[in-house]
């Protein structure tokens, strides 16, 4: 059931952001990351900003196809500022540490 909400919620918000102008053109990609290693149910956390303390915005399953634009270190986490493959507009913060080169 939560893949389905994600599915629903993904273009809508992908497409109010890109309408809005949050997503610069001149933005560069990197290469494809999948989401791995979240346990059972769970999800990873996308987040507004990289840390804890920032609000989640969507929460990603296993197998979820990302495109990482930047990473950085807070604390003893690295954290990668990362797309959405099907909605790039969608924009946010996971832990480096859940992500694999696909």
């Amino acid at each position: 059931m939560r893949k389905a909400i994600l599915g629903a919620m993904v273009p809508a918000v992908a497409a109010a952001l890109v309408l809005a102008g949050a997503v610069p053109a001149a933005a560069q990609w990197r290469e494809r990351y999948e989401v791995f290693g979240v346990e059972g149910d769970d999800m990873l956390k996308m987040r507004e900003g990289p840390g804890t303390g920032y609000v989640v915005i969507v929460g990603l399953p296993n197998g979820t196809v990302v495109r990482v634009l930047d990473c950085q270190r807070t604390g003893a986490t690295k954290w990668c500022e990362v797309g959405l493959d099907r909605a790039m507009g969608l924009r946010g913060f996971v832990s480096q540490a859940y992500l694999r080169k696909r």
